[in-house]
């Protein structure tokens, strides 16, 4: 099923908590609810471990540590280095390293989670199996400095399995003796490990396979509003590939990205700020840029039927007169205002109709 696979060099501690965390989730979880059923509080304790390590993730190992994006208060990088430990994605320290690497060498060899060897790879094989060593940890050289995230390093598995499988057990005790803290275990602990890893998951495969390249082509990275739901606003990957060091992956008002929207209310508060912003005229410019070339790699088809064609260069002339005009207005030093803008992305939108449209087929002579 694997050939290129070397069985010899399987991760077994990684390959096990996987798999064996997945079995209980498909087998002792519905064995669980089967007997005791679900009440309010084992389902309101899984979202809320889901919330706290999900954020965990994204808005602290992802953007915070990874990107630095934003500032953060110690009480924020606190809690996202406790309960982002918890999601059992490893250290922030390891995380961001190999995370850096995969932006640097995406779809090549170095790419830790290369997509270009499989979509079961890009999953989770680069996990368990040992293809590579451990990283040198040079590109994190600045997160090393930070005495938390050392600290974090140190002691990350006894982290991740207290606040992981031990908190909501207890919490669960508390609540409601014995069977509760075993619910919390199973639903709060295990299976929400299952789900948040395989969400993040979702981010190395699958935003990577499907969806749009509105941004860019340089690279395999899409955009999906479907994986962004999953993946707590990340799935809007073809941006984050384009712009890594801009807080927001959902850019759009309408683009749902929850962690956006509480890295914003955070800086309302003063628990972040400094918050980096890609300006939206290089944003457009770049959308821009990119319908051209996907027009002009549409035009240069020798399949493309007439009708077509025709759709296609009408549209690709509207580009080419829009970045003729904003060439002018940067000659001439003029500023672009949110109308301006707003109108050519409108163009952009229209010019890619055709593209979209079902394919047209030539009428056969009668």
């Amino acid at each position: 099923m694997f050939p290129q696979i070397p069985f010899n060099r399987v991760n077994w501690l990684v390959s096990s908590f996987l798999i064996g965390t997945l079995f209980l989730s498909i087998t002792v979880v519905p064995v669980y609810l089967w007997f005791f059923g679900i009440d309010r509080f084992q389902t309101v304790l899984f979202f809320a471990m889901l919330a706290a390590c999900g954020f965990s993730i994204t808005l602290g190992y992802h953007r915070l540590f990874s990107h630095l994006t934003f500032r953060a208060h110690w009480i924020v990088r606190l809690f996202t280095v406790i309960f982002g430990a918890a999601a059992f994605e490893n250290s922030v320290l390891l995380w961001s390293c190999e995370h850096r690497s995969h932006h640097r060498h995406v779809d090549h060899d170095d790419d830790p989670y290369c997509i270009s060897k499989g979509l079961f790879y890009a999953h989770m094989g680069w996990l368990m199996f040992k293809l590579k060593p451990l990283p040198s940890f040079d590109n994190v050289a600045d997160l090393k400095k930070d005495p938390l995230l050392v600290w974090q390093d140190r002691h990350i598995h006894l982290i991740a399995v207290l606040v992981a499988f031990v908190l909501p057990a207890s919490i669960g005790f508390l609540w409601g003796g014995w069977k509760a803290a075993l619910g919390a275990f199973l639903i709060g602990g295990v299976l929400r490990v299952v789900v948040l890893q395989h969400a993040t998951f979702c981010i190395n495969s699958l935003c990577h396979y499907i969806g749009a390249q509105p941004y860019s082509s340089k690279c395999s990275a899409r955009d999906s509003w479907i994986l962004a739901i999953l993946t707590f606003g990340e799935g809007y990957h073809n941006y984050h590939h384009e712009f890594q060091h801009d807080y927001r992956n959902g850019v759009k008002p309408w683009q749902i990205d929850p962690t956006k929207w509480i890295i914003w209310i955070l800086s309302k508060t003063g628990l972040v700020s400094n918050l980096r912003r890609v300006p939206t005229e290089k944003i457009v410019l770049a959308e821009l840029a990119e319908a051209k070339r996907q027009l002009e790699a549409t035009l240069a088809n020798p399949a493309l039927t007439e009708p077509r064609a025709t759709y296609v260069a009408s549209a690709y002339q509207t580009l080419l007169e829009t970045a003729h005009w904003l060439n002018q207005c940067k000659a001439e030093q003029f500023e672009l205002t949110r109308e301006m803008l707003a109108s050519i992305r409108n163009k952009i939108r229209v010019a890619m109709g055709p593209l979209r449209m079902p394919r047209l087929r030539e009428r056969q002579p009668t």
